[in-house]
């Protein structure tokens, strides 16, 4: 069992380049089998994407900005429609997007809301869930309004939160 470790350094409407401030639009799409070949620990990324690919069932989607090829970021979903919620089991921002010379900001904020965006759209009305480190528990309530939902480290985002994130990313998708 994974636990996450992603941190949220900004809500932000899209992705923002961190030097200036400019917003990106940006894209998700499902990775191909090509692409994950290409995403390796020795160019710095923090998970073997490739094993996860090939887990049954989950689904891993990269963060792109709008016109461009390079990966922001990924993302491993798994649709539970028996209990109707989106399992999250990994994020990772693209290694030039981590640490204090990342070039974006706002990357693990726009994947955690594209899972909210999928929850709603598979009609689980925006429930995702995953299991957190303990030291970002506190991180993840505070930045994500996400939830205990049992044990210590299993969390949850709720309707209400997740319709604040997915408009946080996707404007006016719900027009409440």
């Amino acid at each position: 069992m994974l636990y996450q470790e992603f941190l949220i350094d900004k809500i932000t409407n899209c992705i923002e380049e961190k030097a200036t401030g400019r917003t990106y639009e940006t894209t998700l799409l499902l990775v191909t089998q090509e692409e994950i070949k290409k995403v390796h620990k020795k160019d710095g990324w923090l998970f073997n994407w490739k094993t996860e690919y090939q887990q049954a069932n989950h689904q891993v989607y990269k963060l792109l900005v709008a016109g461009s090829q390079q990966i922001q970021g990924l993302i491993s979903l798994e649709p539970i429609k028996s209990q109707q919620y989106i399992e999250l089991h990994l994020i990772e921002t693209a290694p030039h997007n981590f640490g204090s010379e990342k070039h974006f900001l706002g990357v693990p904020g726009n994947l955690v809301a594209f899972a909210c965006k999928l929850s709603f759209e598979s009609g689980f009305d925006g429930f995702v869930a995953f299991n957190a480190k303990t030291k970002l528990i506190d991180h993840y309530i505070k930045t994500l309004g996400a939830q205990i939902l049992y044990g210590n480290n299993r969390m949850g985002i709720f309707t209400k939160e997740a319709k604040i994130l997915v408009n946080s990313y996707y404007e006016s998708y719900f027009d409440d």
